[in-house]
């Protein structure tokens, strides 16, 4: 069994759950889960854990997010995306790269946002995606998120790209809907490009993956990086897989926090919470081998 993350290149027209089926297939495995979610019609990263790896999924799927999104002016399809039927067809204004940063200040903070009706959320134990496929009339509810920074990466007068950081919820596409219609014109996403540290660069097809699998393997904690680092001692390890606490002091550590534990051979032993009271590391999820 494999314990790491693949960062999968999802194609349009797969749930995240189809996904996840074929990797089980193609790896020989069950324990599999993937960290966010791609609507079905939507294209883009998708990093999906395997093996003990999914443990950790908590972690690197945050209620902060994290994306880099490409999106073109003057077109709206009915999934907000490239792969959608169009729906509407506008003029581009001459927009210059600071008109567009200037938009996009004014979607930072706590903002209203309707999401797709092509989307997974659940409208009476049945996905929404699936009830605009049937042409069913629905509405779905505004959701109240947090848009903590946009900046503006590139834009050539009718494409652009931007990083955006997140609360959990929040949808890019319908974001790109609402930044067209700010811009006088309409707008749609046409790739998710980047989910946290996971890049389409270095996304895998489903084709590569079949090819050769353990080549796009990487390491479980690839996706925990902004937590806290503890390098610990043979036993202090020890105790902590015993479920036993242990002395711990560092530089910058504040009471609650969650830290990736090291053993002296720097595999990834487990997660650990610091009780700055007692100074003191107690375990929260550890790996008997280590990862």
């Amino acid at each position: 069994m494999i314990h790491g993350i693949i960062n999968v290149l999802k194609p349009t027209g797969m749930s995240s759950h189809d996904v996840i089926g074929c990797l089980r297939r193609i790896y020989g495995m069950k324990k599999m889960g993937h960290a966010g979610t791609l609507d079905p019609l939507a294209a883009g990263v998708l990093p999906v854990y395997a093996g003990q790896a999914t443990r950790l999924i908590e972690y690197g799927d945050s209620d902060v997010k994290s994306y880099h999104a490409e999106f073109a002016l003057g077109l709206a399809t009915d999934t907000e995306d490239s792969t959608g039927t169009v729906v509407e067809t506008a003029a581009v204004p001459a927009l210059s790269a600071d008109d567009v940063r200037r938009i996009l200040a004014s979607f930072t903070g706590d903002i209203e946002q309707a999401p797709s009706k092509y989307s997974a959320i659940n409208v009476n134990g049945v996905k929404a995606y699936k009830l605009a496929r049937q042409d069913v009339d629905f509405t779905l509810p505004v959701r109240h998120v947090t848009i903590h920074d946009l900046r503006l990466l590139s834009f050539d007068g009718r494409r652009g790209t931007f990083a955006v950081t997140c609360s959990k919820g929040t949808y890019v596409r319908s974001l790109i809907r609402d930044l067209g219609q700010a811009l006088g014109t309409c707008a749609c996403m046409t790739v998710r490009t980047q989910a946290g540290l996971f890049t389409i660069d270095e996304a895998a097809t489903l084709e590569e993956l079949e090819r050769d699998p353990m080549a796009y393997v990487r390491p479980a904690d690839m996706a925990i990086q902004d937590l806290k680092k503890a390098s610990c001692s043979a036993k202090q390890c020890a105790f902590l897989l015993q479920g036993r606490p242990v002395p711990f002091a560092g530089p910058h550590l504040a009471d609650g926090d969650v830290l990736r534990v090291y053993g002296p051979d720097q595999r990834l032993m487990g997660i650990a919470r610091y009780d700055g009271e007692h100074h003191i590391l107690r375990p929260h999820k550890m790996f008997a081998e280590g990862l």
